[in-house]
Parts: structure tokens; C-alpha cells; sequence
């Protein structure tokens, strides 16, 4: 699982490409689905959970089509990856 953190001009746009042309690119490099949230207090924050190992993400993000397809969806900058911290029973 990887967490990213993104800020977004709009965010019915994002979805729209996020779910369309940026899931057909991350199923390419082998995603398994992703959950989407929404910060509830800055509205431009997004936050997914990827279902990919680190590897598929890393050539996802290598591909010379994710650039164009990540400024479509309105990416204001490179999306971050939260550091792990830690994985417990409950």
C-alpha cells in the first residue's frame, strides 16, 4: 500500500481523470485500485491509498504519458508519498 498526498485545481476534474485515463496508466504498471479522501478542511488536498507494490508505482511515475495525464487532472505539483509508520492489529 502506498499513501500519496496531492494538491488539485479542481477536484470533479481530477476525479474524472484520475478515474479514466490515470486508472487505465496505473493499471499498465500493475495497481491494484485505490481509495480517494478529501481533506475536510482544505479543500484542494487529496489523499490516496494505493493498492501497488513500489516498484509498478516507481515506472508509473517514470512513464513519459504520466506528466500530461497528471496535468490534465490539475495537479498543482508532484504528488508526495507518506512515510510509513507503522502497521498494528487494532
Amino acid at each position: 500500500m502506498i499513501l500519496l498526498t496531492t494538491q488539485v485545481e479542481d477536484f470533479d476534474r481530477f476525479s474524472e481523470i484520475f478515474s479514466t485515463k490515470g486508472a487505465e496508466k496505473r493499471k499498465q504498471h500493475g495497481s491494484k485500485g485505490s481509495t480517494v479522501y478529501r481533506d475536510p478542511n482544505e479543500t484542494d488536498l487529496v489523499l490516496v491509498i494505493f493498492d501497488w507494490d513500489m516498484e509498478g508505482f516507481q515506472n508509473f511515475a517514470s512513464d513519459p504519458d504520466t506528466p500530461g495525464i497528471m496535468q490534465e487532472a490539475g495537479h498543482k505539483g508532484r504528488p508526495e508519498a507518506a512515510a510509513f509508520g507503522g502497521e498494528y492489529d487494532a
